[in-house]
């Protein structure tokens, strides 16, 4: 018998592994689509979904994947299960429709427009055909953004905020502490500078000319914004076109950007170098490296480009020296402006354009890349990001969910303004399951969140450690149940309303009353006193799913009990109780469990206990589960074993 219950706690340790392995999993996959690394994210939301955890909210981002990436065969096939979910929200038979139009199933198309339409939805019917403005409403029903002004703003313009290593640097134009100022004919605002500021203690300084970086990389010109290499000893800047003291200009008179690097040395950035591809009739600015630093993006108004200006990269190669300028082509350069490049920890390229489809002037875009890492789209990245005047300059941290972007709407303070945004994150709920008796932990109990209407939305077990954690939604009410073997099954209400964006995970601990062991009682009919049920071991034996027979390795169980009967209490009297699991319509479940206490009465009878001593033998279905495995919570094999069980219950013994 231990060597059983050390096989059955084996696997349920097993499956608590798997369960966080999963959860763990599924955060990963959350943050490749957040990061918008759509390719990624599909294959992991696959392994969920076969491993069957959390499957229905894979499904939904699985088929949300598939749509953002443009592949509508696929994503038709993952929506059309995500409709058939109870708790679907109505948005899903918008993309389900709009995915049927991708294959041309327009008469279906229509169908499920109607029922979004009759569901309380709201449709744009020329929004409707076109591909971009569907692409873009998926992508921004999946992320939402807060966003507002950091307190370091001048009245001046800032932006090209570039977070590294704890500080922040920027470019602007405020120059205050500097008692003479060059002013830039353009706009009568003095030339651009770049600042340097611990993030830490940004927001209480007063970020002045002190705080420019030091070095040699601003001039009296226009200087900013930068990218730093990864190892932090390179700087790449713009600057208008004037290096040791030389301001170069164009056939026109002009002085256009140029792209340099700076070296840090002693703590400066010095050493400054143009770029061999810069040239004085055209610019080049705004550079950005990629994730491993092999490429360099820049933008440029260069002859032989798509528009006004194009985003260019250049290969750096391993002795330093750079390749020959590429234009990234017409999925993401138009007949107008594209700017401000910045490529995230997935290879995303994020720019600024005032020619794809937008809320205004220009508005900051992402790319979309397909399995090989080619560009298949962009995307608008929608409000509050963008707005009705220009957006540019976006940066996002390795984390994928905090950043800037600068933009000069009407709510600033100075001409351009730095913006810090973060993603609306789910809030994550976590905690302890313990034991109401003696305050220690339950391992492995099963808990699931349902939304106020009973909709299942999520379930699974809780570590060894009975700690779980599950992400939810702000400002909404939720219901978290609560079950394991041996104790009451508890339900708990669980709200994130009201709950401030800069909290970003709620404590929930819970406690589970454990269910009393029935005792069997056993009377003496003449003492009429209780014997002490420990002294009789009377151990349930189990049948295999969907059988009554007896299991080989029950046999020596019944074979014990048949002993007892005989030798040891000649005269006890005894009831046979059989169960099933949950598992199957509840009719079929009681001729089951009752073919099951006659098998095991005709054993016994078989092998010498008289009729007489049996005084019943009845099943009783699906009625006396032992755990929480009722149909509503996903439970292994082993879990459903403990259901499929036949009990013996001593009546009397003389």
């Amino acid at each position: 018998m231990k060597l059983k219950y050390y096989i059955i706690a084996t696997i349920a340790l097993l499956i608590g592994l798997c369960s966080y392995a999963q959860s763990s999993k599924q955060k990963k996959a959350d943050s490749l689509f957040n990061k918008f690394s759509f390719t990624e994210a599909a294959q992991v939301y696959h392994q969920l979904i076969d491993n069957n955890f959390n499957a229905d909210y894979a499904t939904r981002q699985l088929a949300d994947s598939y749509a953002l990436l443009r592949n509508p065969d696929s994503a038709v096939v993952y929506y059309k299960k995500v409709v058939q979910q109870e708790s679907a929200p109505i948005e899903y038979y918008y993309s389900y429709a709009q995915a049927l139009r991708g294959i041309k199933s327009y008469k279906e198309s229509r169908v499920w427009l109607k029922k979004f339409h009759n569901a309380g939805g709201k449709i744009d019917q020329i929004k409707f055909t076109k591909d971009g403005e569907f692409i873009n409403s998926i992508f921004n029903a999946k992320h939402r953004y807060n966003s507002e002004p950091v307190n370091f703003n001048s009245k001046f313009s800032d932006f090209g905020a570039y977070e590294r290593d704890g500080n922040i640097y920027f470019t602007s134009s405020r120059n205050e502490g500097v008692l003479v100022k060059s002013l830039y004919s353009w706009d009568e605002e003095p030339f651009l500078d770049v600042y340097v500021a611990d993030k830490s203690t940004i927001a209480e300084s007063n970020v002045n000319h002190k705080f420019k970086l030091k070095g040699d990389v601003n001039s009296v010109y226009h200087d900013g914004p930068v990218t730093i290499s990864n190892d932090g000893k390179t700087l790449y800047f713009s600057r208008t076109n004037f290096i040791k003291n030389n301001l170069k200009k164009d056939g026109n008179g002009f002085s256009n950007l140029k792209i340099y690097k700076a070296l840090l040395i002693d703590g400066e950035w010095t050493n400054i170098q143009e770029l061999p591809f810069n040239d004085n009739q055209y610019s080049n600015g705004h550079p950005a490296l990629n994730v491993d630093g092999t490429k360099l993006y820049f933008t440029s108004d260069m002859p032989g480009g798509v528009g006004k200006s194009d985003i260019y990269y250049v290969d750096i190669n391993e002795d330093g020296t750079y390749g020959t300028p590429q234009n990234l082509g017409r999925t993401i350069n138009t007949n107008k402006n594209e700017n401000f490049p910045f490529i995230n920890s997935e290879g995303v390229l994020f720019f600024s354009s005032d020619g794809h489809n937008g809320l205004g002037l220009l508005d900051v875009f992402a790319t979309v890349l397909d399995e090989n890492k080619n560009t298949i789209g962009v995307i608008n990245l929608g409000y509050p990001l963008n707005s009705s005047k220009d957006d540019f300059s976006f940066f996002m941290n390795n984390d994928g969910v905090t950043g800037y972007f600068a933009s000069n709407r009407e709510d600033g303070v100075g001409s351009d303004d730095i913006y810090a945004f973060s993603r609306v994150t789910r809030l994550k709920l976590e905690g302890t399951i313990y034991d109401a008796i003696n305050n220690t932990p339950i391992p492995n109990a099963f808990v699931a969140l349902f939304d106020t209407e009973d909709h299942e939305i999520a379930s699974f077990e809780a570590d060894e450690n009975g700690r779980y954690d599950m992400n939810i939604d702000r400002d909404a009410d939720y219901i978290i149940h609560v079950k394991q073997n041996g104790f009451i099954n508890s339900a708990n209400p669980i709200s994130s309303k009201g709950i401030d964006k800069t909290v970003s995970s709620l404590n929930a601990d819970f406690s589970m009353d454990p269910v009393s062991k029935p005792e069997v009682i056993v009377k003496d009919s003449e003492k009429e006193e209780t014997i002490d049920p420990k002294s009789i071991e009377l151990e349930p034996i189990y049948h295999s799913f969907d059988s009554a027979n007896i299991r080989k390795q029950d046999n020596t169980e019944l074979d014990n009990m048949v002993d007892l009967m005989l030798n040891t209490y000649p005269d006890m009297t005894i009831k046979i109780e059989s169960h099933s699991d949950s598992r199957g319509p509840a009719s079929y479940n009681m001729i089951l469990s009752n073919r099951r206490a006659h098998t095991t009465y005709n054993y016994l009878i078989s092998k010498g206990v008289d009729a007489d001593r049996i005084l019943e033998y009845k099943g009783y279905g699906e009625e006396k589960l032992v755990n929480a495995c009722d149909g509503t919570i996903r439970c292994t094999e082993a879990q459903h074993q403990f259901n499929r069980r036949t009990n013996f219950v001593v009546i009397k013994v003389n």
